[in-house]
């Protein structure tokens, strides 16, 4: 009777059969968003930075041109990181967010994917429509939706700021009640700002006087870091103050008479 002689060398190929498969099967796990492809040199939970600005005519044409480029997040970790070419003409200063995000749904992974391959990992610059088709895209099914929930929030206020401001506003309300956690907080500075602006111009003064107070005790120890407000900054919301309290007292004068 004749016996079948396995060679030595079938565990090992089967082995490593079965980890190419594991590895498509993992491949295919993370395109669709179920599963976060861990880096182990990532620690932040951010692949990629987004720079984005309103879209109101205020915004000069060094940050305009500035908006929608990705960078890596070795690039932002730099010391004299910039997210614009030059500098900025607005003498009150553009407002721009630079959201981080890690992108775990088709649509990110496709981002993320153009920034790797990108020559010298070279910021990538993205047309409206590439904007649009994130916030679109099903983030909210993907496994980093609760990572890059306040993110996609600013997007969508960005992209919808002056064409449709009251979703927009609010966005910029949920991002203020919801930054927490450290990576929140660059978005909280030009949200504030951004709702102000877009609460004042719907008319809406008293409600704007009391997000610039509640900015004024956010800051009011004067607290110097990355995060916190310019002296600039500062002194722009002191005046937007003395302005909606001017047209307050204005209201209610009329409202006497």
């Amino acid at each position: 009777m004749s016996t079948i002689v396995l060679p030595d060398f079938l565990p090992y190929l089967l082995a490593i059969v079965g980890l190419l498969a594991l590895w498509q099967y993992y491949q295919l796990r993370v395109m669709k968003g179920r599963i976060l492809a861990i880096d182990i040199f990532d620690r932040s939970g951010i692949r990629m930075y987004l720079y984005v600005v309103a879209d109101n005519l205020q915004s000069c044409e060094v940050c305009q041109s500035a908006h929608g480029t990705v960078f890596p997040p070795s690039t932002v970790m730099k010391k004299q990181f910039s997210p614009i070419k030059g500098t900025c003409k607005n003498p009150a200063g553009c407002i721009g967010f630079l959201v981080g995000l890690y992108g775990a749904w088709p649509e990110g992974n496709e981002i993320v994917a153009r920034l790797r391959q990108s020559p010298k990992r070279e910021p990538i610059q993205l047309g409206q429509d590439d904007l649009m088709e994130i916030i679109l895209g099903p983030w909210e099914r993907s496994i980093s939706a609760n990572t890059d929930r306040l993110g996609i929030y600013v997007l969508e206020a960005v992209l919808g700021d002056c064409s449709n401001p009251k979703p927009a506003m609010d966005k910029y309300r949920q991002i203020l009640e919801s930054a927490k956690e450290v990576r929140h907080m660059p978005l909280i500075v030009p949200a504030y700002f951004r709702l102000v602006e877009l609460l004042t111009r719907q008319g809406q003064a008293a409600e704007a006087l009391h997000f610039v107070e509640q900015f004024e005790k956010r800051y009011k120890t004067g607290q110097s870091g990355p995060y916190a407000p310019t002296q600039k900054q500062l002194g722009l919301m002191a005046i937007k103050k003395s302005h909606l309290k001017n047209a307050a007292r204005t209201t209610a004068t009329t409202s006497m008479a």
